[in-house]
């Protein structure tokens, strides 16, 4: 029987997903759809990394837990008056909006560098489930250290799962909140169960009674692991604000809120951020000490819970990978014209190559504050054009009226808001902030002569 490649591609054009175009009402989505969305994306492989870092940063208790308090409350706001309202506005995606604000040529700038940079974070997801799913076969997981691939099985175990996360990802949007349903609650139950059955093995008594002396003295104890900057209160405030960054103060999820039926939906990301951001985070940083602080999150959920900790890493990474792809291909769709399943399946090449490359999930803390910071600009741009130029009256998308190709403030704002963070002394998790101001200021300022100009034109 002939494989029919023609029929299956015919298909696959047939998961439309309002590439171009807003979505209709017919197609929004409850508010449940969302909380598992953003539970599953954020409980989820990150976790396993980030709350492990925290540890061997050195992080004090009382730190850790009011500055996650404060962070996450901050990331929850900015998706809420920030990202929701402007998507619900607009019921576009970034890509296809910002196309009307900068035009093409720039749009196809963006696109290109916001598509690489989530395959990259996607691609560190996927590095984290193979270190669970190496386990199976006596795998040697990279060093803290190491940036190249270090024997041939990871790659191969790397390739593998990048090719079964990508399928799931072309599927799109709805696909992705159903495999969230499913998989996010028992991942949270195993990040749970995992720190319990650990606590007793770092000396916590049944009762726990001497809980809180085995946290300070053992796990959060302000101890850096050699080669490991010390971190405080404000270093956790500001990561766990800035780690979704490009989602909702650079808008990227702009692409998940179209679908909303009002801004307020936003607050359904307090779902990924006070059980990922805050509890996974912490369960990690308890099963890390366990295994004497080594970055390996398979083998910190295998020791806890055996092969269910081990499946827990693998989904975990699934979850995570899977909407990061889903942004990049739609992305991409903009720049090529493709349909989203077939650049979401390059993308999702590109991203299992760069999982092989253990670079980037060991770097990941880094990692997640520059691409952050790279995409920041151009949402402070489309905040700025949406809400501040009507009040000023200064026209908005200028480039789509006077068909531009390149809308040079715009190229302006973003790369001179990257010189002047660059440049700051202070933290690289301290940047975005003042940038983010910088760039609204910049843009602001660049086209106060448009409202001149307007004005001269009337009768």
């Amino acid at each position: 029987m002939a494989f029919d490649l023609s029929g299956i591609a015919a298909r696959m054009d047939r998961l439309y997903e309002f590439d171009r175009e807003p979505v209709t009402p017919d197609k929004f989505k409850k508010g449940v759809l969302f909380a598992s969305i953003f539970a599953g994306e954020h409980v989820a492989a990150t976790e396993f990394v980030i709350g492990a870092f925290f540890v061997l940063h050195g992080l004090r208790a009382t730190d850790l837990i009011f500055g996650l308090l404060l962070g996450n409350l901050l990331a929850v706001l900015s998706w809420t008056f920030l990202c929701a309202p402007i998507a619900v506005s607009t019921r576009l995606t970034l890509y296809w909006y910002l196309r009307k604000i900068a035009g093409p040529g720039v749009t196809f700038i963006y696109n290109i560098a916001n598509a690489f940079l989530y395959c990259i974070l996607a691609g560190a997801m996927i590095s984290v489930s193979a270190t669970a799913v190496g386990l199976a076969f006596g795998l040697k997981v990279p060093g803290l250290n190491d940036i190249l691939p270090t024997n041939a099985l990871w790659v191969l175990v790397c390739l593998a799962l990048g090719f079964l996360f990508t399928l799931l990802a072309i599927l799109g949007f709805e696909k992705l909140g159903r495999f969230a349903e499913v998989a996010s609650p028992w991942i949270f139950l195993c990040f749970i169960a995992g720190a319990l059955v650990t606590l007793p093995k770092l000396g916590v008594r049944p009762d726990f009674s001497n809980f809180w002396e085995v946290a300070t003295s053992q796990i959060w104890n302000g101890i850096a692991t050699a080669g490991q900057q010390q971190y405080n209160f404000w270093h956790v405030v500001f990561f766990a604000w800035f780690c979704n960054l490009a989602m909702h103060v650079g808008l990227s999820d702009m692409a998940l809120f179209r679908y909303a039926k009002k801004w307020t939906y936003g607050l359904y990301s307090a779902f990924g951020m006070y059980t990922g951001h805050f509890l996974a985070w912490i369960c990690s940083g308890v099963m890390v000490a366990a295994i004497g602080r080594e970055m390996h999150p398979g083998k910190m959920a295998f020791e806890a819970l055996g092969l269910a900790g081990a499946a827990a890493v693998m989904l975990a990474g699934w979850t995570t990978a899977n909407p990061t792809l889903y942004r990049a291909g739609l992305a991409l769709q903009t720049v090529t014209g493709w349909p989203r399943w077939k650049i979401t399946l390059v993308a999702g090449l590109v991203t299992s190559v760069l999982s092989c490359f253990p670079l980037f999930f060991m770097k990941l803390l880094d990692y997640v504050a520059i691409y952050g910071l790279v995409l920041m600009p151009i949402g402070a741009v489309v905040f700025t054009e949406h809400w501040i130029f009507p009040k000023l009256g200064i026209p908005r998308y200028q480039a789509e009226s006077k068909k531009q190709v390149f809308n040079w403030k715009v190229l302006l704002v973003w790369v001179g808001s990257l010189l002047f963070a660059l440049i700051l002394p202070v933290h690289l998790y301290f940047r975005w902030l003042p940038g983010y101001l910088f760039a609204l200021a910049f843009y602001l300022v660049l086209n106060l002569g448009s409202r001149k100009s307007e004005e001269r034109t009337r009768p």
